[in-house]
């Protein structure tokens, strides 16, 4: 790599200094390319509305059914411990003949791993029951 400096003559000595900007030009083309393949990935494209927190005061119905897991994983139907998901299905299938059907309750303990709850949801998908609600704490106040 030379430099030739020269004395201010304009004459055959006098060399012009030019950058090459070629490289330059190619690595930002190499950039744009990849974030305009990059940016379709990381934005979603499906417009999802997600539902909103909100509390409903519910009355407590003599003929709503409570089911309730525990952090064990055990299934109770009230108070009684059901020991099998088709013993769940055949006890809704009864209460989802009756006009008008009732709500069907789960209270899910915090700590249960959510294979409980999916059985229950899969009993009330079996039987036909129409109503499930979860039933939770509500939030503390001001947050």
């Amino acid at each position: 790599m030379s430099m030739n400096i020269s004395s201010g003559d304009s004459g055959e000595d006098a060399v012009m200094s030019t950058i090459n900007t070629t490289p330059l030009v190619d690595v930002m083309l190499v950039l744009l390319i990849i974030f305009l393949i990059t940016i379709p990935v990381v934005t979603t494209s499906i417009p999802v509305a997600l539902p909103k927190e909100r509390i409903e005061v519910r009355e407590s119905k003599p003929e709503n059914v409570i089911i309730s897991v525990d952090k064990s994983g055990n299934i109770f139907y009230y108070e009684a411990r059901v020991n099998s998901v088709d013993a769940l299905v055949e006890k809704l299938k009864k209460i989802s003949k009756v006009e008008p059907q009732p709500e069907v309750q789960v209270r899910g303990d915090m700590a249960a791993q959510y294979e409980g709850v999916g059985k229950v949801l899969l009993a009330c998908q079996r039987a036909g029951i129409v109503k499930v609600a979860f039933i939770t704490e509500p939030p503390p106040l001001g947050g």
